[in-house]
């Protein structure tokens, strides 16, 4: 009953008791004061893949940063698997409190519309997270062993057409990931046909292209800039709208007549949808600040990525447009 418009305490504990004994209990949302003293506590940063690869490198240069601004720790929890989808179903599923965020790339949108149309996924990309934001762009490149003979992706497809005897593969960091949708792109469109190897992140995949087990590969530039350099790799072209300076010999898929294939890398910043406003900001600033530290501009720099530090609502928006993009040809190619 209500008294003096506050609610009995007697009706109170009477109204909990009949919510748990209904298993109605919810859990309730943060509170505007936990918003104004956010953060107590340790952050958690998930990357859906193993530890090694560009993603993972870029959440601990972040969470460094972060944990000293903030005065919290902040760690990088690697849950791999299901090509991204184990870590991000985590998060989804993670209290919408901003002590659990999502580092994630291209793959993202990718995978998530393959699962979905597949009716395997276990979230729902556009419904089950927000936007914290963009934290680098990163170009995509696309690799190949050295012993191919093919100096670049034109080549390569001609390569593969001329000679049916030849039985490469390619690999990716698992299906309806980034590297799957551009394999299955190329052959489609080079006309052409490769086998698919499944890897459960980028780090594994570049050591199978190194030893030569598969032939064809590619993922965010920084995971092989080293290698191309020193020529253990050979990169046959990028997936940007335009060349990029540290590769500037290196054509774009569009200049060889893959326009298909072509999209703009990043790594960013997610959390459960629900998460308070006020704490998505917090976070963003938090971010943004991190990401543009000269040292970080720096390191990022050093990797072939540029820092960026965007708001929630530019990462949640490129998240869409990604998905809206990558829809028709996954479908009908049937990924999953």
């Amino acid at each position: 009953m209500r008294i003096g418009g506050t609610v009995n305490s007697t009706a109170r504990l009477a109204c909990v008791g009949v919510t748990v004994a209904l298993g109605l209990c919810v859990a309730a949302p943060p509170s505007p004061l936990h918003a104004q003293t956010f953060p107590t506590k340790p952050i958690r940063i998930v990357v859906p893949f193993p530890a090694g690869g560009t993603t993972d490198v870029v959440a601990r240069l972040v969470a460094q940063r972060m944990s000293e601004s903030t005065g919290q720790p902040v760690v990088v929890d690697n849950r791999g698997g299901a090509g991204g989808a184990l870590g991000a179903d985590i998060v989804a599923k993670s209290n919408p409190d901003g002590y659990t965020m999502l580092m994630h790339n291209i793959t993202f949108p990718l995978s998530s519309v393959a699962q979905s149309l597949a009716k395997r996924s276990p979230f729902d990309a556009e419904r089950d997270f927000a936007g914290v934001s963009i934290v680098v762009n990163v170009p995509f490149v696309l690799t190949a062993n050295p012993a191919v003979a093919a100096k670049d992706l034109r080549e390569f497809a001609a390569l593969m057409r001329g000679n049916a005897n030849l039985k490469y593969n390619y690999g990716s960091t698992g299906p309806g990931s980034a590297m799957h949708v551009l394999g299955e792109t190329l052959k489609r469109d080079g006309k052409f046909d490769m086998a698919h190897v499944a890897y459960k992140g980028a780090a594994p995949m570049k050591l199978e292209l190194l030893s030569g087990r598969i032939q064809f590969g590619g993922d965010q530039l920084s995971t092989s800039l080293q290698e191309i350099r020193n020529g253990q790799l050979k990169a046959l072209a990028t997936n940007g709208a335009k060349r990029i300076a540290i590769l500037p010999d290196v054509p774009t898929v569009r200049e060889q007549g893959f326009p298909a294939l072509e999209f703009e890398g990043f790594n960013g910043l997610f959390a459960p949808a629900k998460t308070p406003k006020a704490v998505l900001d917090r976070l963003q600033r938090e971010v943004a600040q991190a990401v543009r530290h000269p040292d970080l501009v720096k390191r990022f720099a050093d990797l072939g990525a540029e820092s960026v530090g965007s708001s929630g609502e530019a990462q949640k928006a490129m998240l869409v447009r990604l998905m809206q993009q990558f829809t028709p040809v996954i479908r009908e190619m049937k990924l999953d």
